[in-house]
């Protein structure tokens, strides 16, 4: 496994990543998160079924991709583990396929070691960084990938936490550049284009206690595109993205998801 020293984890304020395990059923959270993740589920009761439907279009995404001919994945904001992880999609249909995870959470590098078990052989690893340092990301995957070959770059459910001031699309920009012709991005992303009284309401409860919350419009979300070929359907509510790879999310189609979904292709 490849990584830092754990960092200390701060378990006074709620983070991203632990609440989105509450949301899921997890078990790797704190009472700051849960108190913070009902907050939101108050706003929203809905909350819960936007993170399962955010997980099962990383299923779809990468049976898709993996299913097309590629065979590596650089997956930043892998958040805690949760079963099946990516390696565990695309290995299952492409056994040499290798897989990155990165993340800055200590808690997700505490549970590298379980994530990983069973995958010795090196085809998966785990780097500890910021998406805000694309450069380290970098340097670290390309360790590990060969950046000759199609990487798919995913970034599920991670860029609505950066705001416009940590220059979120020069990041993806710069991740991108890196990567050869025939890779891909697959972004899901949270919007306030469906729920506008509702969303201004979480971004200040986040904002509060420190949590950025970036919820983009579908002009916003499309430059994340900007250059790339579109997979079909192109930009979609996350559940509507092939639905067809994967099974339903129970309460998926009970009301709105605000969020959005697309996979694209560097020429």
């Amino acid at each position: 496994m490849t990584g830092q020293t754990p960092l200390e984890i701060d378990t006074s304020k709620p983070h991203p990543a632990r609440m989105y395990d509450w949301y899921l059923g997890g078990k790797d959270n704190y009472p700051v998160d849960e108190e913070m993740g009902r907050q939101m589920l108050a706003l929203d009761p809905r909350v819960p079924v936007m993170a399962r439907v955010n997980r099962a279009f990383m299923h779809r995404a990468t049976r898709w991709l993996a299913e097309h001919g590629v065979r590596q994945f650089l997956d930043i904001g892998t958040g805690i583990p949760t079963e099946p992880n990516l390696h565990q999609i695309a290995q299952e249909i492409a056994p040499d396929a290798r897989v990155v995870y990165c993340d800055n959470d200590p808690i997700v590098l505490a549970h590298a070691a379980a994530l990983l078990r069973g995958t010795e052989d090196g085809a998966t690893e785990y780097l500890q960084a910021d998406v805000r340092d694309p450069d380290a990301i970098l340097d670290g995957a390309k360790k590990i990938l060969d950046f000759s070959r199609p990487v798919a770059l995913s970034l599920v459910a991670l860029l609505h936490f950066i705001s416009d001031e940590d220059g979120a699309h020069a990041l993806v920009e710069r991740l991108l550049s890196e990567l050869p012709s025939g890779s891909y991005l697959m972004i899901t992303h949270a919007t306030a284009d469906f729920t506008p009284v509702e969303s201004a309401a979480a971004i200040e409860k986040l904002k509060a206690v420190g949590v950025t919350l970036a919820l983009r419009s579908r002009a916003e979300f499309a430059g994340f595109f900007q250059g790339l070929d579109l997979v079909e359907p192109g930009i979609e509510v996350p559940h509507q993205w092939h639905p067809e790879l994967g099974e339903p999310v129970p309460g998926q189609d009970d009301g709105v998801i605000p969020g959005y979904g697309a996979v694209g292709r560097k020429a």
